[in-house]
């Protein structure tokens, strides 16, 4: 008989973490939307993977209150959640489990979706939406209830770029602007690679905004809404706001829940 313990070893999957392994799904979701795309058109991938208001409250395509969620069109977009989702899904899921992060993620992702439909019916429009936002403030919204002190940077750059490109792109000549967008892209892709540098002097290239978790979605939703008055932005606002509203009352029913728990994350995240 061998004396010698037996190692399993999983396989690299498997060793991932639930977060990790959600980021793989919206890749693997990201790459089939683009090939739909690609293969059936823009009208098939719109009726089928994005979530249209109006569709959802005639009872048509309500499948996409699931699907759009983990589809998303343009690289940047896909990159940008994925790399919130990272960092936010990976501190929380270490405070309240795998499995409360699935269902905090899928159900924030719905509520985010639903917010999105109502507000399309309500503003009469019906423009079709894609992406993982809502869920991400979700997730968010428990962290400002668990830990509200603890500190996060956000990048301030790219979103400034962001801002400048969708409002600065329709006044441009049509041969300006693609090369425009080209620029700021690799502005912000720079931007955002240089919070990683070991040179103080680089991360500040991005802008970077140090905040305590309990401010992150207000700075993060509130001027997005208020530009979104006088300027039309390609963002879910909606969206975000039923992700981060179903996050906030879910960490309030933790933090009933489980207070001795909570006071002491809260203290200890400071």
């Amino acid at each position: 008989m061998n004396g010698r313990a037996r190692i399993q070893r999983g396989n690299f999957f498997s060793n991932l973490s639930i977060t990790n392994k959600i980021i793989a799904a919206n890749v693997f979701f990201y790459a089939v939307s683009i090939f739909v795309l690609l293969q059936f058109g823009e009208k098939f991938f719109l009726d089928n993977f994005a979530l249209t208001p109006q569709f959802i409250f005639q009872g048509k395509s309500v499948w996409t209150l699931f699907t759009s969620m983990f589809s998303h069109v343009l690289f940047f977009h896909i990159f940008a959640n994925m790399f919130s989702l990272f960092f936010i899904g990976n501190f929380l899921e270490r405070i309240i489990g795998k499995r409360r992060l699935v269902l905090l993620y899928l159900f924030s992702g719905l509520m985010g979706g639903i917010f999105f439909a109502i507000s399309g019916i309500i503003f009469g429009d019906n423009s079709p939406g894609v992406g993982a936002s809502g869920a991400i403030f979700g997730l968010l919204g428990v962290l400002a209830v668990l830990v509200p002190y603890s500190k996060i940077y956000l990048i301030v750059g790219p979103l400034l770029l962001i801002l400048i490109n969708v409002v600065a792109t329709p006044y441009l000549p049509a041969a300006f602007a693609s090369a425009f967008g080209l620029l700021l892209n690799v502005l912000i892709f720079a931007m955002i690679f240089a919070m990683f540098s070991f040179n103080s002097g680089m991360r500040k290239f991005a802008i970077p905004l140090e905040l305590s978790m309990w401010m992150l979605p207000i700075v993060a939703i509130v001027p997005l809404v208020i530009i979104g008055f006088f300027v039309p932005l390609p963002i879910g606002n909606s969206a975000h706001i039923g992700g981060l509203v179903l996050g906030l009352a879910y960490g309030l029913y933790l933090r009933n829940k489980f207070p001795r728990k909570t006071k002491m994350l809260s203290q200890h995240f400071r």
